[in-house]
């Protein structure tokens, strides 16, 4: 979302990635692993930073022959490169208008640059065709917004980066993931969810299923793609950490400690009919009204769900649920911020 930022405290730069590398990964004397090379970019953002501490993390580090964090900053002031257990883990510069020189020996690409870098992924869709890679995670990990019926420009960048990169990249296997909303940034004021009033406000009826996934949830379930064979990776994934109505958290957090949580419902058609009158940038009220109409359902019946393919039994990793986020906030998610922003 662009008007708020979850305050997580996960390593934000590339050197504090390799102290966290340090101390999580014994120095071997092994010779180099046989997997795939990854490169991540955006690999310190908002998503980026989870992406990077999956791809890093025990489950998966040691399938990869080389993990590479891109940076757009100088080569001085990179950490030089590092084998750990045999995984070479890089931070390599790069040249937006030389991009295919960043991606030499690079099979899986993973995109996690934010919606201020439309640019960026124009010249990526056009330097793939120049480089090895095999599989592409464009940046998408939201909801699935490819059968709206309403124009939205940020989606719009999205379909158009895909448009270029299809046609021209026929030996690339592109997977975009869908994840519905992020679970820790969604229930806040922006989306008519405003704990310090104790009041949620639905755009239609509050009984519809919306599937939320946390975000350390999709930075796994992005290296666990990245770990299977290129023909098993399918085109489109639908992720759900967890599936609930509005009135459903409503009564998760009250049981957590949020004290009385009081639902409202304003009307569907004509809140969607204003919302869609002018294209915007800023999702916020677009996603309002899709929670409602089962445009972010992500289960068996709704838009369909992946989690089995990513996560069998969940014995990779126990997907976050609301019920986690109720208890570490005490049902009080985003209880201190003002909103709108002054």
């Amino acid at each position: 979302m662009a008007n708020y930022k979850l305050r997580d405290q996960f390593p934000s730069t590339p050197f504090e990635y390799f102290v966290v590398i340090s101390i999580l990964l014994p120095i071997s004397t092994m010779t180099p692993q046989t997997g795939p090379v990854v490169a991540i970019a955006g690999a310190t953002g908002h998503l980026g930073k989870h992406v990077t501490n999956a791809f890093l993390s025990s489950a998966f580090y040691d399938k990869f022959s080389e993990i590479i964090l891109l940076s757009r900053k100088e080569p001085s002031v990179l950490q030089p490169s590092e084998v750990r257990s045999g995984v070479k883990v890089t931070t390599r510069a790069y040249n937006e208008d030389d991009l295919e020189d960043a991606l030499q020996g690079v099979q899986i690409l993973v995109n996690t640059i934010g919606p201020e870098g439309h640019g960026f992924k124009t010249k990526i869709a056009a330097a793939l065709p120049r480089t090895g890679v095999r599989v592409y995670f464009p940046s998408e990990f939201g909801v699935d917004h490819y059968g709206h019926d309403f124009a939205h420009l940020e989606w719009y960048e999205k379909k158009k980066h895909l448009a270029n990169a299809q046609p021209v990249v026929t030996h690339l296997k592109i997977c975009r993931i869908f994840c519905g909303l992020f679970l820790e940034d969604s229930i806040g004021p922006w989306f008519g969810l405003d704990t310090k009033s104790g009041k949620y406000t639905s755009v239609g009826p509050p009984h519809s299923p919306i599937s939320f996934t946390a975000l350390q949830d999709v930075g796994k379930t992005v290296a666990s793609l990245a770990t299977l064979p290129e023909a098993e990776i399918p085109e489109i994934v639908h992720l759900a950490g967890d599936t609930r109505s509005i009135a459903e958290v409503a009564s998760i957090m009250q049981a957590a400690g949020a004290g009385q949580i009081d639902v409202a419902e304003i009307p569907y058609q004509a809140y969607k009919a204003q919302t869609t009158s002018e294209a915007s940038w800023d999702p916020a009220a677009y996603l309002r009204f899709l929670m409602s109409d089962g445009n972010i359902n992500h289960s068996l019946d709704g838009l369909g769900n992946d989690n089995e393919l990513v996560n069998p039994g969940q014995r990779l990793w126990r997907w976050k649920t609301l019920e986690d986020l109720a208890k570490e906030t005490k049902g009080r998610p985003w209880k201190d911020t003002v909103w709108p922003p002054k």
